[in-house]
């Protein structure tokens, strides 16, 4: 057996999401600046021996059958395009809400195939991998380098990685699930109509760019569990807040702060009115992978 390898698999965070229209198979075309937050659940792989997963941490439970896991999903979408591929045993440390508009299943398979992909040898940008990518999910490509990028298309086409700023901010999401297909089942068309173009490196200027781009998803969200728009009032409350938005298709919302002192803070504040939320400060923007 190798050496047992570790990957952070980092909450993905929708900046913004433009919902451009159906398509005829069904999918939405979107348009999303999307960047990664340090929170994140850990993968790791023992190379050779049998190829089992088993799943703890305290979204353990919620995560639905091993079986239908999007790391084991990843290694049979890269046995379809590597023969002889060497693979191994799973752990997967679930720190991350379960359908919660933060990625983390797609998270957790881009990490499944950065550690298969080192195991065999392979680079990130090898074509190999990038098809098992698209093969798992819609937010696997964008997870697999897990940097900011703008996301077009159903997720498939990426822009050059953006060089954003660290930006300390508040996570929170009410564990209530909420399905993508319910959310966008209940969109009803409004668009907020911006394209994305020049997104600003200062956050300042970012965080101004960010007022001018929504989520378009929210009224559809909100309309599916209205606990949404209770979260993004307590988080527009908090002092201190620049802005404020759900991610993805909800229920997480984030808020962003000037300063990593005022997110904890602010962080401290809501655990402290007693609501049953998950709440987690973070800084989203540059992430490291490898744990």
């Amino acid at each position: 057996m190798g050496a047992t390898l570790l990957e952070k698999a980092h909450a993905k965070i929708n900046l913004t999401l433009r919902v451009l229209g159906r398509r005829a198979d069904g999918y939405h075309e979107i348009e999303s600046l999307v960047a990664f937050a340090d929170v994140a659940d850990m993968l790791t792989f023992q190379p050779g021996g049998e190829e089992t997963l088993e799943v703890n941490g305290p979204f353990a439970r919620n995560s639905g059958a091993v079986a239908d896991n999007l790391v084991l999903k990843a290694l049979v979408a890269v046995r379809n395009h590597v023969t002889a591929l060497k693979a191994g045993r799973f752990l997967l440390e679930k720190n991350i809400p379960v359908a919660a508009g933060l990625g983390g299943g797609s998270a957790d398979a881009a990490a499944a195939l950065r550690l298969i992909a080192c195991t065999n040898g392979m680079a990130l940008d090898d074509p190999r991998l990038t098809a098992a990518a698209r093969a798992v999910g819609a937010d696997v490509p964008v997870c697999l380098e897990s940097r900011p990028r703008i996301m077009r298309g159903v997720g498939e086409l990426l822009s050059m990685p953006i060089d954003l700023p660290p930006l300390p901010a508040v996570l929170v999401n009410p564990l209530v699930p909420v399905a993508t297909r319910d959310v966008f089942s209940r969109f009803a068309g409004v668009q907020s109509g911006r394209d994305l173009a020049d997104v600003p490196q200062e956050s300042g200027y970012l965080i101004e760019f960010l007022k001018l781009h929504d989520n378009d998803l929210t009224p559809a969200a909100c309309a599916c569990a209205p606990v949404v728009g209770e979260v993004l009032g307590a988080l527009h409350a908090l002092p201190g807040v620049s802005f404020a938005r759900m991610s993805g298709s909800g229920p997480t919302c984030f808020a962003l702060f000037a300063t990593q002192n005022e997110a904890q803070t602010a962080a401290q504040k809501l655990r402290d009115k007693g609501k049953n939320w998950w709440i987690q400060s973070a800084t989203i923007g540059p992430v490291s992978g490898s744990a």
